[in-house]
Order: structure tokens, then sequence, then C-alpha cells
């Protein structure tokens, strides 16, 4: 028998226990904010608070990252999610580390039905994708945590009871020195798909499982293979099953393959039965060494509230979808970019606890959306129906020729920041502002939306070209509330003392921010959200107006419903 030898396993960080001050303490010591989980959605809203300067409590059951054994897990970050990163101070890390990518290409069978460039439709400055194992983000989070020094980060703590209060909630945790019990005004439980917490409290996560099944094969190749993210709908080498490819951190490779139904999850994990579908994939010849190989099978689950009571639930604790399309830890990311400067306005007392109910309204929708395109993906790549069957093969058929149908093939509809719906806060909905590159009127300096967000916690209006009476009322209409008001002016109209005559920092405009904004005309208004949301759009601006339109998305009108 042929022996496969695996690369050295990656050599992953781990931090000491240090006994909490609650294990010398008769009585449980209250906290504003409790973060249980340092998964990607658990370590992102530590990370985003302690950016904004408030402090919570992390609790982790282990001491490092990732899954011991090191498997790659996710490995796609979005441009909304590598957005969040550039704000909170890890992006550079990831871009150095990881595998930037764009384009895509689809096969059935050895013919090419479809590619795309996603890097078309961008003006952020940061790429559509970047591939990365997913305990390097963790890692980076983690070490970006501890230096900004406001978390109190607890490892080797496991939450083992969980009981919600009239005004609170209070958590026994188990450590090497002991036992001990603690109380928060607010828990965001982030412990991933197997939450113990949610099911201590008893809460329907109305939970599925799919009968497609995968092995992962996580491999280093002597010769590289192009860089680029290839997918097979009916790979010829696969038996006419599915197949993905995508280069990683280290120059290891993920090759997705599905399996059988009915297929032995340990026989089809062997080294010597993944390298043979290695060979059968890139030839007899191919030389190459494993890293890790393991198989999986997708479930989806999605909770009807993601708030109860003073309990939050984020990431995949909240939700899980099938992996087509990265649309699960992205997901994740991005709610805890949308909690975490509501949570900060909050403990701050610049807004009221009505604002965290928008947490619910609006990443409930966004995570039943993706469920829904991601399950359409699992259909289409694993028909259930003879009739299924036959309408895959006609797309696939048709997209090898005519243009329409390419949209058609569906092998994952790739991550993307999901827009928002009308609500009481946001009346005409809200949909991501990508990270503008812009310059400073005047000096020229550059900047990006993300550098202006990451200072502090507040909204950031941008008006086109406001008089100076304007702006003068409008900053006295909006004075007690977090709003940093900006101008703008034509890339021809900057002068001196900020590029403006309304006394406001002012920025250049040209036709891409004018039409990513929907602004552009003299007198128009944006108001850009924490999150990198635009919240509203006033074509007419006046000082009450935007003030209004400040109280209304931050609910300083709205009444706390719990």
């Amino acid at each position: 028998m042929e022996t496969f030898a695996f690369a050295p396993a990656y050599e992953l960080p781990s931090w000491p226990f240090t006994p909490p001050p609650e294990l010398n303490s008769a009585k449980a010591v209250r906290h504003p904010i409790v973060i249980v989980g340092a998964g990607p959605a658990g370590l992102t809203l530590a990370c985003d608070l302690a950016q904004r300067g408030v402090r919570a409590v992390l609790l982790d059951e282990d001491d490092t990252v990732g899954v011991r054994g090191a498997s790659s897990r996710g490995i796609c970050y979005a441009q909304k999610s590598l957005e969040i990163f550039e704000r909170l101070g890890i992006y550079e890390r990831v871009a150095a580390k990881g595998i930037t990518w764009s384009f895509g290409r689809t096969f059935s069978g050895e013919q090419e039905v479809y590619n795309f460039n996603l890097q078309a439709n961008s003006v952020s400055a940061q790429p559509p994708f970047i591939n990365l194992q997913q305990f390097y983000v963790e890692w980076f989070l983690v070490e970006r945590i501890l230096a900004l020094g406001v978390t109190d980060v607890r490892w080797k703590s496991r939450v083992t009871r969980v009981e919600q209060l009239a005004d609170g909630v209070r958590l026994d945790v188990e450590t090497p020195a002991g036992r001990y019990t603690l109380e928060a005004d607010l828990l965001i439980d982030a412990t991933g798909a197997n939450s113990a917490i949610r099911t201590q409290l008893g809460i329907d996560a109305h939970a599925s499982r799919s009968t497609d099944r995968w092995c992962i094969s996580d491999v280093r190749f002597k010769k590289p293979l192009p860089t680029e993210r290839w997918t097979w709908v009916d790979a010829p080498f696969n038996e006419g099953r599915g197949v993905w490819q995508h280069l990683m951190a280290d120059g290891v490779w993920r090759i997705d393959y599905q399996m059988p139904e009915d297929c032995d999850p340990a026989y089809i994990s062997q080294p010597e039965v993944a390298g043979a579908r290695l060979r059968e994939q890139l030839g007899p010849g191919v030389e190459f060494e494993f890293v890790w190989i393991g198989p999986y099978g997708y479930r989806d689950h999605l909770l009807d509230s993601f708030r109860h009571g003073h309990v939050f639930f984020i990431g995949d604790a909240a939700h899980v979808v099938s992996p087509f399309g990265a649309r699960g830890g992205n997901s994740g990311i991005q709610d805890a970019a949308n909690l975490g400067w509501k949570l900060a306005l909050v403990a701050q007392g610049r807004a009221g606890d009505a604002l965290l109910d928008s947490y619910d309204a609006e990443r409930q929708p966004a995570a039943k959306e993706n469920l829904q395109v991601t399950s359409r993906s699992a259909r289409f790549l694993a028909p259930r129906s003879p009739a299924e069957h036959t309408l895959r093969r006609a797309v696939v058929a048709l997209a090898a020729r005519y243009p329409f149908a390419r949209a058609l093939v569906n092998t994952g509809r790739m991550s993307v920041a999901n827009p928002y719906p009308a609500a009481p806060l946001l009346p005409e909905g809200a949909r991501t502002v990508q990270n503008l590159p812009l310059r400073w009127a005047g000096d020229g300096r550059q900047t990006t939306l993300m550098q202006l967000l990451a200072q502090g916690t507040e909204c950031i209006g941008l008006w086109f070209a406001p008089t100076r009476a304007q702006a003068d009322a409008a900053r006295e209409a909006t004075a007690a509330l977090p709003l940093r008001l900006l101008a703008i002016c034509n890339n021809d109209d900057g002068g001196n003392d900020g590029g403006s005559d309304s006394g406001l920092p002012t920025l250049q405009a040209d036709d891409t921010l004018a039409s990513h904004l929907g602004i552009g005309d003299a007198g128009s208004f944006a108001l850009v959200r924490p999150d990198a949301y635009r919240a509203a759009v006033l074509q007419h601006a006046t000082p009450q107006a935007i003030a209004s339109a400040v109280r209304t998305a931050l609910a300083h009108h709205v009444p706390a419903s719990r």
C-alpha cells in the first residue's frame, strides 16, 4: 500500500489561563457585556468593542484558536468582512498572509461554461475576496484585542449554566482553578452551531441536516496551480460530482470533493483514497503532500429571533447555512459589526435600548436570505429529482453558448453584504457603502471611509456643498448626537481651509463617490452608520431633516420593547 506523508502541522498559539477575581468573591460580579465564544464572530465583536473603548469579558473554553489538528475550516473572506478588518486594524496582516483573488471559472465536464471577475463592480480599497485559513484570522484578532488592552479575555473558561434574570443574565463558569458565577447586563452567545446556551434556554433552532457529503483535502503541490477559484458542477474525475479548489496561505490548496450520499466518512478520508482522487484529477505524476483530510456533511438552522431578553445570538449560534458562496463565517463577522456599534452607543449612554432591537430586525432577514441562496445552490449541485437533474443539464448546456444562461449556473452565489429591509429605524432600508478611497480637499491627503469610521462611534453625514449658514445650523441641531458632519465638494472646487466655504472638514468628490452614495447635487446628504451602511439620503437636506434622520437611525424616538 502506498503511504502519504502529511506536512508538518500548523503550530497554533496558546494563551495562559489567569484565575479571575470572581474565584475569590462570594458574590457574583456584574459586568455590562459578556461574550461567550472566541470564534470569528465573538472575536470580531470583542475587537469592535475594544476599538470603541468599550469593556467586555470574553470567555472561551479553549486556550488557542481554530481546531486542534489545524484544519482550514472557513477560508474565503468577502469584501465586507475585509473592510471590517480594515477598521479593526488587522486587514494588512490578513492581506499579507492570505491569497487575494477575484476571478473564478466554472466547468462542466471538461468544458468551461462560465467565468466571472468580481473586481468589475468593486470601488472598495479592499479586494472582493481573500483566502486565508480561519485560525489565522482568529489569531490576528486575538492579538489585536490584547494589544488594545480593553477586553478581559478569559481562556479555559467553560460556561456550564445560564439563567435569565429580570435585569440581566447569570452565568456559572468552570475553570482549571475552580468554578465561579458572574452576571452580565447583556450576554452575547457566539459559541457556534452546537450552542449549549441556546439549548439551556430552550430556543428552537429549526435545524435540518443535508444528505449531501463532502471530503476536504488540504494539500501542498510541488508545482503550483492557477490562483483562481475553479469549480466543477459535474467533474469527470469525481464520478460526475462537484469539486471546488482554492489556494490558501502557506501554499496550501483546499480542494472539496462531493461524495456519494451513502459514503463511509472514515474510508473517503484515508490518505490513499484521497490521494487517488487527486491523481485522477491532476494526473498520475502529480507531486503533493497532505496537510489535512476530513469529511463533512452540512446542515442549516435559523433562529426565529436573534435577541431573547438580555441574550443576543451571533454567528453560527444564530444561523448556519451550507458552505456554498462563503456566506457562513462572513455573515457571523457582519453580525458582530452590526451589533458592536449599537452596544457601544448604549453602553456609553448615547442611545437607548431600543437601538439593540434593530440587530435582530436587520440580521435575521439577512440570515434568512443567505439560507435561501445557499439552499438553492445545494439543490443545483445535488439535484433531488429527475426534473432537477434535467433542469441542471439544460442550464449547463445553455451556459456554454449563451451569456444569459451563465448567471443561472449556480455553484454558490458568492457572499455579498446583505441589504437591510425598511424598518422603523430605516424608513428606506439600508445598503452597505464600500470602503471608498477618499481625499481631503485643500491638501489632498488620502483617507478611506473605514479610516473615518475607525475614529470613535459616530455616524458620518456626507453633505454635498452646504452653505456656511446651513452647516452652522446643522452643527447646532445635532450637537447632542453622535454625528460627524463632513462636506463634499467637486474635485475642481477645492480651495483653502478644507476646500469649502461651509467651515466643515471637506472631502473631494468624484463621480464614483456621488453615484455610490446616491448624492451629487448641491444640498444632497447621505447618512452613513458606524457599520458603513447608508441609513438615509436627503436630496434637499436641511439642518432639521438631518437631525431627524440621525435620531431615527439611532432609535432616539423609539421606546424600548424589552
